[in-house]
């Protein structure tokens, strides 16, 4: 179904008079006619009933009409959707509790006015191919991957250096210190379920335990946030390595403690990835309020895998 017919449709019912609905559209009334008629065909019913005093819709003209403007709004919507500046700007931020959930929502606090679609995608090279695609704008990863660089179209920049913590349970070993240094860690086995082989964060922790011959278990399945919690607190044994500004909730009487990690602090690298020729007026915006907030990156008594972007 053609949408110019459909709108000379509803610019004929609206105006009541092919004459009127022609000059509003900028055609011929000889167009409308034909378009009125070829619509009239495609539907098998009259829509209008021509009269002294112009064009009346008839009772399947006036059933027709409140879906035919749907259509439109429809096709309007359609349209606004693809087009950059009128669209969202679609970001993906890897986790909702994550550091860059937080960024995003600090964001959008600073910039109401800006319409967003947030994302969660799994892994970097799905990211960079809905970067590629246009299917997203931006995303945030530790790049680039050991041995994998980002494609030349694809720029980067750091944002943040996010300070890992060690979060026990009430019996752990080291549940009362006030920090702890990475040469402490050794001997604990710290279990992070989550880690996927392949993921940047799977090599970001790689090199940390090459690094530091620490012991990191990804063993058993990974039932999310609260059934790890759940396990560190109960279990004098395990620990955990978790972001300082992940976002967690637990029971009081889990009596789970976040324990900073020095000498050095291992930080993970948060970096914006986007499309060097993404036109989206809004993904310069967000970039200004990111390096406008950003912290200071590879700072003294910190330490990140050698293949992270010093940028």
């Amino acid at each position: 179904m053609d949408l110019d017919t459909i709108r000379t449709f509803v610019a004929a019912a609206d105006a009541g008079q092919f004459q009127e609905a022609a000059a509003e559209l900028a055609v011929t009334q000889q167009a409308v006619s034909k378009r009125i008629a070829a619509l009239e065909r495609n539907l098998g019913v009259r829509l209008f009933t021509r009269t002294s005093r112009g064009a009346e819709l008839t009772i399947d003209g006036q059933a027709f009409l409140p879906h035919a403007r749907e259509l439109l709004r429809v096709a309007e919507r359609a349209v606004t959707s693809v087009r950059a500046g009128r669209r969202p700007l679609r970001v993906d931020v890897i986790a909702s509790r994550v550091a860059p959930s937080g960024l995003m929502r600090g964001f959008h606090q600073a910039h109401p006015e800006i319409d967003l679609d947030v994302v969660m995608l799994f892994d970097v090279e799905t990211a960079v191919a809905a970067i590629r695609s246009g299917t997203i704008d931006a995303s945030f990863r530790a790049v680039a991957m050991p041995g994998r660089p980002l494609p030349e179209e694809i720029e980067s920049v750091r944002v943040l250096d996010e300070p890992l913590q060690l979060l026990t349970g009430p019996a752990h070993a080291l549940s009362g210190a006030r920090s702890v240094t990475v040469a402490q860690l050794a001997g604990h086995r710290i279990w992070m379920p989550g880690i996927v082989p392949g993921t940047e964060w799977a090599a970001y922790y790689d090199d940390l335990v090459a690094e530091f011959g620490l012991t990191i278990e990804a063993t058993g399945p990974n039932f999310g946030s609260d059934a790890l919690l759940d396990t560190v607190a109960d279990t004098p044994a395990l620990a955990t390595f978790m972001s300082e500004q992940t976002r967690l909730v637990w029971p009081a009487g889990h009596g789970l403690r976040r324990i900073p990690v020095t000498d050095p602090t291992p930080v993970y690298p948060h970096s914006l990835l986007w499309h060097r020729d993404n036109p989206h007026p809004a993904l310069a915006t967000l970039r200004a309020h990111l390096a406008a907030h950003a912290a200071g990156h590879d700072a003294a008594g910190t330490w990140r895998p050698g293949w992270v972007i010093p940028r």
